[in-house]
């Protein structure tokens, strides 16, 4: 950062605060779109071999930025990270060029580099009951098995992202018909809570050596904190491996299997937006791609003229 000026510090962090005053972006979010832009702002200052000012930024050209992309295709960066950091580049640009009256147009035309987005990675629903059922093996501590099975089955039973799952407090216990969940960007939703889901979280909740407070995480580590992401990763890590699974079938593969599942048996596309918290409906709808992909995929597999 000490290549960057001052002013260009004070303006990054104003944009920054905006997004989280205005926006309600979350912290992780903050965070990526802060190395993205700082490390775009260190690359024109050894660019152009001087410390860059918001004037000098004024005057970045479009030669300047294909420089930039170039630079980023040969250190690797994949067209999906680069489309993500221009992304962040433009929209600190737009807030800057209101903020001091310039003309941002040749950052703002550059074109983000075309990549094919990844479909989400769901299990099959035979593979989901068994996930659940093996992460409770593995470990020799009942309450801590009884926690892991809880986290699992919230995961795939109310298509909860991890974060949602762990930020659950000992208020929301014993668990409702109802969860009310705030996500991403701040966005509140209520999902409903299946008995298996509640049965599974009671049951923790009796194992549980920890006295719990409704002030204090819902699902604690060993030593009584709250419980850290990495430790259902890691416990999903090797259940899949005694399943023989890919290692997509990660936390968040839970979630995806979730709203795959319902769209199978029928599920309005809307319905599953909601309960998935999803801003736009065109994310909901990568998994009717998904969903023709597993039909075709059987099709081409099961019909005699195939």
């Amino acid at each position: 950062m000490s290549l960057i000026s001052p002013a260009c510090r004070d303006a990054l962090q104003h944009w920054l605060d905006s997004l989280s005053a205005l926006a309600g972006r979350s912290e992780n979010t903050l965070i990526a779109y802060r190395g993205d832009v700082v490390e775009f702002l260190l690359f024109m200052t050894l660019h152009h071999a001087e410390r860059h000012g918001l004037k000098a930024l004024e005057r970045i050209t479009v030669s300047d930025m294909r420089a930039w992309m170039a630079d980023q295709r040969g250190a690797d960066v994949s067209a999906r990270s680069l489309a993500r950091k221009l992304s962040a580049v433009k929209s600190f640009y737009r807030w800057l060029a209101e903020r001091e009256g310039f003309e941002p147009t040749a950052v703002l035309s550059t074109r983000a580099p075309k990549f094919t987005k990844k479909l989400p990675r769901p299990l099959a629903e035979d593979a989901a009951r068994a996930m659940i059922d093996t992460v409770e093996l593995q470990s020799t501590s009942d309450w801590v098995a009884a926690r892991d099975v809880a986290v699992v089955t919230l995961l795939y039973g109310c298509g909860l992202r991890i974060s949602e799952a762990l930020s659950l407090t000992g208020a929301d216990a014993p668990l409702p018909a109802t969860l009310r969940i705030v996500g991403k960007g701040d966005k509140e939703r209520v999902v409903p809570v299946l008995p298996a889901a509640r049965e599974a979280v009671d049951r923790y909740l009796k194992l549980c050596p920890h006295p719990q407070a409704q002030d204090r995480a819902l699902f604690r580590g060993v030593r009584g904190g709250p419980l850290n992401p990495r430790a259902i990763q890691g416990v999903m890590a090797k259940a899949r491996m005694q399943l023989g699974l890919p290692s997509t079938a990660t936390p968040h593969a839970m979630r995806h299997s979730f709203a795959t599942h319902l769209l199978s048996a029928g599920g309005d596309l809307r319905a599953i937006q909601e309960l998935l918290g999803h801003a736009s409906l065109s994310t909901t709808q990568t998994y009717t791609a998904v969903d023709t992909a597993r039909l075709m995929e059987v099709y081409n597999r099961a019909h005699p003229k195939a």
